[in-house]
Formats: C-alpha cells, sequence, structure tokens
C-alpha cells in the first residue's frame, strides 16, 4: 500500500506526457558487508499519460538490471589422447557480471525481435562477442548464459511485474551474495504492442563497506602489508590453538 501511494504522489507530481513511466526504488545504494548474503531491489512505479490507455493494444513493463561488464573468456575442453585440454577458446569483450530481466508478460508478447535488436534487453543480446577463432562462437556464448544462469547470476523473470490497471508496476530482484562492485544500471521499458514507447534509466551503486572495504584495499593497495598481516593471523591461531590442546592434555 505504501509503495502504491508514493508511486501515485510520483505520478501527479509530474507533467503529463502521452505515455511516460514515473520510477522510485527501494534503495539507492547496495552495501557489502562481511556478512552480505544478498539483498532485494524493488522497482516500482506508474504510467503517466495524459489521455485514456489506448484499448486496442497491450501495455507492457520491462525490468532491467545490469551490472558492470567485464570481459570473460570461454573455453571449449575436448577429450585428446585420453586427457580433456581446452581446445577453442572464445573472447567475450563485454559481458554484463550481473544481468536479470523481469516482465509483464512473456518475452515474446511485451517485445518484438526487432525493438530487442535496437535496444539490447535480452540476456543474448545483452553479450556481445568478438574475436571468436571457431565457427561456432554462439554455442560459447550459450555456454557463458548458461554458467551464469546456474550460478543466478543471470536471471530471465517473465511475468514478475506485476501491472495494476495499466498504471502502477513493481517487481522484486535478488541480487545473489557473489556480486561485483560498482554501479548497476536499473532500466525500465514500457512498450504497447512489443514496441518501446519510452524508457528510464537509473544507477544503483554497489560497494563494499566496512571491514569488508578495509581489507579489500588493504589487499590490492598494500599487498606486503596484507601478507604481513595474515601471516601475523595465521601465526597467532596456530599458537592458540596448540595453547588450549596443552591445556586439553594436562
Amino acid at each position: 500500500m505504501m509503495i502504491r501511494l508514493i508511486a501515485l504522489l510520483l505520478l501527479l507530481a509530474l507533467p503529463a506526457k502521452a505515455e511516460e513511466i514515473v520510477l522510485g526504488l527501494s534503495r539507492d545504494a547496495v552495501a557489502i558487508t562481511v556478512t552480505f548474503q544478498g539483498s532485494d531491489i524493488i522497482v516500482f512505479g506508474a504510467v503517466s499519460r495524459d489521455a485514456p490507455a489506448p484499448q486496442d493494444s497491450q501495455l507492457g513493463v520491462i525490468v532491467t538490471i545490469a551490472g558492470p561488464d567485464e570481459p570473460v573468456m570461454v573455453r571449449r575442453k575436448a577429450r585428446r589422447m585420453g586427457i580433456w585440454i581446452n581446445t577453442d577458446a572464445v573472447d567475450v569483450s563485454a559481458a554484463p557480471s550481473f544481468y536479470a530481466v523481469a516482465t509483464t508478460a512473456p518475452i515474446s508478447e511485451v517485445l518484438r525481435d526487432v525493438e530487442d535488436l535496437r535496444n539490447r534487453i535480452t540476456i543474448p543480446r545483452a553479450i556481445r562477442a568478438v574475436g571468436a577463432t571457431v565457427p561456432d562462437s554462439a554455442a560459447f556464448t550459450d555456454a557463458l548464459i548458461r554458467i551464469k544462469t546456474d550460478q543466478n547470476l543471470y536471471q530471465m523473470l517473465e511475468g514478475a511485474v506485476q501491472l495494476d490497471q495499466d498504471t502502477l508496476f513493481r517487481t522484486a530482484i535478488s541480487l545473489p551474495a557473489t556480486l561485483t562492485e560498482g554501479d548497476y544500471t536499473a532500466h525500465i521499458y514500457l512498450t504497447r504492442n512489443g514496441v518501446v514507447i519510452d524508457d528510464y534509466v537509473t544507477t544503483i551503486p554497489v560497494a563494499k563497506v566496512g571491514l569488508e572495504r578495509w581489507l579489500y584495499n588493504l589487499a590490492h593497495q598494500q599487498a606486503f602489508l596484507y601478507g604481513l598481516m595474515s601471516l601475523a593471523i595465521a601465526a597467532g591461531a596456530g599458537w592458540l590453538a596448540s595453547a588450549v590442546f596443552g591445556m586439553i592434555r594436562r
């Protein structure tokens, strides 16, 4: 009820256009701590319009959350003389570290293929493969998607966006504990009969904080001190274990 009220207030606060997205987020940043076990991002909003909604076309809402792009090397293994070895490889120059797509209905009903090609919305279209040295490089991209999906880093959530009276929409997207640090992009698309008529983009910073941030900076910026500290902790733990064992034997 509170989310619906906020969405309506946002809707009333903006000047009217043909059909426009008015967006809200449950949080504007995600903090990764030592005890971080994942998080949920709730995306909610409304459709602002200056005339009644068309009755002869289907309204669709698509929400994507994309993590920072990173290059990935995908390799294929084959059995040679009884040994499994890497035989082929494809460089994927820009694969999102995390990518989720949530829709109001099956993707084929809310997005035409030509619109997907233009906006790169679905998971396969969000990945660019370059430098392929084998004829079936698409199989490597499919393998990457399958691996990331199994790790819950790629999510296709058809029907996960709730749309109320063609005006209010809401969805929740789960972020796993293995998040890559960086800026995450939330992109919302409004479609009519599969054609994108409006979109909205915002950024959600994801960063390590507290002890997690301190350890990360120490390991990457002062590796020598980090190594000394690790040795000291290991030596202290060994001494403590030896002392406890000695007390038990007595």
